[in-house]
């Protein structure tokens, strides 16, 4: 798999976010069903993590999909 690297603006800071393709397109259906953007989500996710936020964004996917 390859990893796909996105920047974005999180708490005022530019950051890069690197995730496998199969967990951007995820993240953008997750994003969509809750009628958010993707940032919006990335923020959320970021607000309450513990760690690294590529492996934070892997986890609430993971927990997404368990719960479906």
């Amino acid at each position: 798999m390859r990893l796909k690297k996105h920047s974005l603006t999180l708490r005022g800071h530019r950051t890069s976010i690197s995730l496998e393709e199969i967990f951007w397109a995820q993240l953008q259906g997750i994003a969509k069903k809750q009628n958010q953007s993707v940032q919006e989500l990335i923020e959320s996710i970021d607000k309450t993590r513990k760690g690294n936020l590529s492996s934070a964004i892997r986890v609430y996917i993971v927990e997404s999909l368990l719960k479906t």
